[in-house]
């Protein structure tokens, strides 16, 4: 039996990372997989990206997250949600940093490095990192990760590979999007106080 420092977890990023990398078994093979993927995923990030927009500027709940100055944009901001639209600047900002995302996904090493990116991600929506005004609900952040990983489940299954090689490819984005859904949760959750 592993012993695993579960205070370590709540602390160490690169820990937490090995430790669900190895329980999820997130191996070389599905790193390999996801990086053998850009070739067909990569021309598909924008539409992805506008899809993933569309559905966010639909619904009130989401879309006010996008009306505050967001961390590192100096363009004109929305008045409201009123005035979001998707050729909005402060959107477009967004969106460039959603296909960014997507290309880390597609080209990491996967690496020491890993765990502090995703857990960066996750920090970012809320007001612990950027923009203390930025505070997206869990519930919004999971309803987000659901529609991700359908849409990139959904563009894979779409693409011209063979039944075996399509499914490897969705259980390793599925593994991926399972630690990325945890470095999100982890910021969710409240701070431990001192006894």
């Amino acid at each position: 039996m592993q012993r695993i420092d579960e205070e370590r977890l709540e602390t160490d990023t690169h820990y937490r990372y090995e430790y669900l990398v190895d329980f999820i078994e997130f191996d070389a093979e599905d790193v390999s997989t996801i990086q053998a993927s850009a070739m067909h995923i990569g021309p598909l990030v924008n539409t992805l990206v506008e899809r993933l927009y569309e559905k966010l500027l639909a619904y009130d709940a989401t879309a006010r997250h996008f009306v505050p100055r967001q961390h590192g944009y100096d363009g004109p901001t929305p008045d409201g949600v009123d005035d979001l639209a998707a050729n909005h600047e402060q959107i477009q900002f967004r969106k460039e940093h959603l296909q960014r995302y997507f290309l880390q996904l597609l080209g990491r090493a996967y690496d020491a490095k890993t765990g502090s990116f995703l857990d960066m991600v996750g920090k970012m929506h809320t007001p612990k990192a950027g923009n203390s005004q930025i505070d997206v609900p869990l519930v919004q952040m999971n309803a987000l990760m659901g529609l991700l990983t359908d849409t990139i489940f959904e563009a894979v299954a779409e693409l011209d590979l063979d039944a075996k090689t399509a499914i490897r490819v969705i259980r390793a984005y599925n593994k991926l999007m399972w630690i990325q859904n945890d470095f999100i949760t982890r910021h969710y959750q409240p701070e431990k106080s001192a006894v």
